[in-house]
């Protein structure tokens, strides 16, 4: 398959779908083509009003499939509960897990439970929710969680002795960098754990919202566009580490090329630190002690 397009996707039709930060960007996108393929999606989003209004978008195109939303503020742990618990008690299915939403490089801040606001939203509020929605996924026949982490995660590293940066001067970049190679260890520890498939996805340089707190990276969206992509496109890793049929434990798909930044998904394999077993362990051990939580 030299260039995969989304016109080679299994059908998604039937099939119930949470993206999470799925109001702008890639995760929009993603979530339009499921819906417009006649999947049952929700939008899993913090902001209520602007996940209503993408989710009337959606609809006016994309009459053959249905679309809800809920609140999750990945941010707050009793949030994440509070939507698993909201799902859990309306659904007896769940097909497909997209763990889209992030923040990058923003000023310091923190979760709700003072975590480093990257390292809080990218990786444990979703190691959170899907440990939640787990049992679930155990019980759906063909589930599969899928993880959209960057090519930043191949340049970052875990700073273990400080993961939530409180003892030493903040680097966003670095920050950003350990919660997206954190996505990558997280898919493998999944799959090492659960009976569903589990798969990653990285989007190249995608034109988003995302990148709102980089002046840099904003120029960039223009000065550099031949070379970047939009959303709609950045969106097609994503679509195919979702339904790419039989796919192996934390199957990986990214942008095609040197780069990476650019071209249709193709498999790819995970960064160099992210294949340190030991590191896998470290990071499921370290998620379950801040949040409280196990897989069932």
């Amino acid at each position: 398959m030299a260039r995969w397009t989304p016109e080679q996707m299994p059908s998604p039709a039937g099939l119930r779908v949470v993206v999470t930060g799925s109001n702008t960007g890639i995760g929009y996108e993603a979530a339009k083509v499921f819906a417009e393929r006649g999947a049952h999606v929700t939008l899993a989003c913090r902001n209520m009003d602007k996940a209503e209004a993408a989710k009337d978008r959606i609809l006016a195109t994309s009459p053959s499939g249905t679309v809800d939303a809920m609140l999750l503020d990945l941010a707050g742990l009793e949030s994440v509960k509070a939507f698993a618990d909201a799902f859990l008690a309306q659904h007896d299915r769940l097909d497909r897990l997209v763990l889209n939403a992030g923040v990058m490089i923003p000023p310091l801040g923190r979760t709700a439970q003072g975590f480093e606001l990257q390292f809080g939203v990218n990786h444990l509020g979703h190691f959170a929710l899907t440990c939640h929605l787990d049992p679930l996924l155990r019980t759906t026949d063909g589930a599969r969680v899928t993880a959209v982490t960057s090519v930043a995660g191949d340049m970052g590293r875990m700073w273990w002795d400080d993961v939530n940066w409180e003892q030493r001067k903040y680097v966003r970049w670095q920050a950003y960098g350990q919660s997206k190679l954190a996505n990558q260890l997280f898919v493998r520890g999944l799959a090492a754990r659960a009976p569903y498939a589990t798969t990653l996805a990285h989007p190249g340089w995608s034109r988003t919202d995302l990148q709102r707190h980089s002046s840099g990276a904003s120029a960039g969206n223009v000065l550099l566009r031949p070379f970047t992509m939009s959303a709609a496109y950045g969106a097609w890793p994503t679509l195919r580490a979702v339904m790419e049929p039989d796919v192996g434990p934390a199957a990986y798909f990214g942008a095609k090329g040197v780069t990476q930044l650019r071209g249709p998904p193709r498999p790819r394999k995970h960064a160099k630190r992210a294949r340190k077993d030991e590191d896998v362990e470290r990071l499921w051990a370290l998620s379950e002690d801040l949040t409280g939580l196990r897989l069932a």
